[in-house]
């Protein structure tokens, strides 16, 4: 039986769902796109980027077309509504309605609840995080050479260490594991161990694979790089990269070439129209990343491995503050700010609110709205460029014109647009 939404979601009357129907998006004038304004600074974030994108989409399209948003509940405030910080609304909701956009979520460490963030990706199968990375002119950078990154990762979103599988330390279930492996396999694992496991399958890969390619193709990337650390763990990692090759031999023969037959084959040259499929080991990308960032367009990694390296380029390009990203599926899709919830500065009207602008600029795309999120991309450009930033984005600028406030950076964007 099909569940509905409780009284609590108020639905716009002047809105129509998004639906997805034999592999395309139908995106109606008018579409209903759910968010949940998250915890910490979310509300501040929100306030600052609602009014952006409403005013990108009537730029572009004037009064044809607009968003009739919903707001839907996790985390803090779901509680204090529902009593539950992850009520069954919340799937319901990203279901029916397919495209979405999020605010940061506290991500609890130790015991308890769950990662409300794993949950929602895990629970809609939202197999791929896709985190694009890319210098705005005008920030301060760590190195020396911030313009060269343009990168876009394709993180494999649902199986490795977020599987989830793991027992504590001591616990009855823990032991009895020790006990099996030790007994089974010879081995030597302490009775003093926490355990985890880390699956990564065939299929898992094939399909954020084979995501990663399309994107390439259909945005004109140039090469694609395997992230793994399979010279340690072969049966994972590296079974990862090898299933990575197969699947791009199989699938898009004629449209991909391996590193290896680029100069095996070719003397270096790479065909016209081909795109590069090559694999680097995980600490040697890093170095490669901060040395040579413009030899990478778009990596594909495992579950851990995506994270980190994605975090670690948004470092060289002005921080979290301003990386955008979206959990993907098939037919279905949560965008979402990529930092943390911030507590300490809730409510003061301080923090960045590009991450979840950008994002929004994601969304627009991934609907078909490409004018739009063409002129919010460009109007966040420009506000940065001319030195109209929030306080993480003035440190070491002797340009700035005015340090502004979140609320302040929206308009600012907004007026950018005119």
């Amino acid at each position: 039986m099909k569940l509905a939404l409780s009284d609590k979601i108020v639905v716009p009357k002047n809105g129509e769902k998004i639906r997805f129907e034999e592999g395309n998006l139908i995106v109606p004038d008018n579409p209903i796109i759910p968010y949940i304004e998250g915890d910490g600074i979310g509300k501040d974030i929100w306030n600052a980027a609602m009014p952006v994108f409403d005013a990108g989409v009537k730029a572009a399209y004037g009064d044809r077309k607009k968003i009739a948003w919903m707001e839907i509940f996790a985390g803090e405030k779901a509680y204090e509504i529902y009593k539950n910080i992850f009520p069954d609304d919340i799937l319901i909701a990203l279901k029916e309605y397919v495209v979405s956009i999020k605010g940061p979520l506290t991500t609890p460490v130790g015991g308890g609840h769950r990662s409300l963030n794993v949950s929602m990706r895990q629970e809609l199968d939202l197999y791929a995080c896709v985190r694009p990375v890319r210098y705005y002119k005008g920030i301060i950078s760590p190195v020396r050479h911030p313009e060269h990154v343009d990168i876009v990762i394709f993180r494999e979103n649902i199986e490795d260490v977020y599987a989830g599988i793991e027992w504590e330390a001591a616990s009855k279930p823990c032991l009895r594991l020790i006990e099996h492996l030790n007994n089974t396999y010879n081995l030597h694992i302490t009775q003093d161990s926490g355990i985890g496991i880390k699956p990564i399958s065939k299929s898992g890969t094939k399909r954020i694979m084979r995501k990663a390619i399309q994107f390439a193709l259909d945005e004109k990337r140039s090469s694609i790089t395997i992230m793994h650390k399979g010279n340690i763990m072969k049966y994972t990692e590296g079974a990862f990269k090898e299933w990575g090759y197969k699947l791009a031999a199989a699938e898009f023969e004629g449209r991909v070439i391996t590193e290896d037959d680029v100069y095996k084959k070719h003397n270096g040259k790479v065909p016209e129209g081909m795109i590069v499929i090559k694999d680097r080991i995980a600490d040697n990308l890093f170095q490669q990343l901060l040395i040579h960032p413009e030899q990478y367009d778009v990596i594909v990694a495992p579950n851990l491995n995506g994270d980190y390296v994605s975090d670690f380029l948004a470092a060289q390009v002005g921080g979290l503050g301003i990386a955008p990203g979206g959990n993907i599926g098939d037919g279905m899709a949560v965008f979402e700010a990529t930092h943390g919830s911030a507590p300490k500065h809730a409510n003061l009207d301080k923090t960045n609110p590009s991450s979840l602008i950008l994002s929004g600029v994601m969304m627009l795309k991934y609907i078909g709205w490409q004018e739009a999120a063409d002129i919010i991309d460009k109007a966040v450009s420009q506000a940065i460029a001319e030195g109209y930033v929030t306080y993480d984005l003035a440190e070491g600028r002797s340009d700035v014109k005015k340090v502004l406030k979140t609320s302040e950076f929206g308009k600012a964007v907004v007026d950018f647009m005119k």
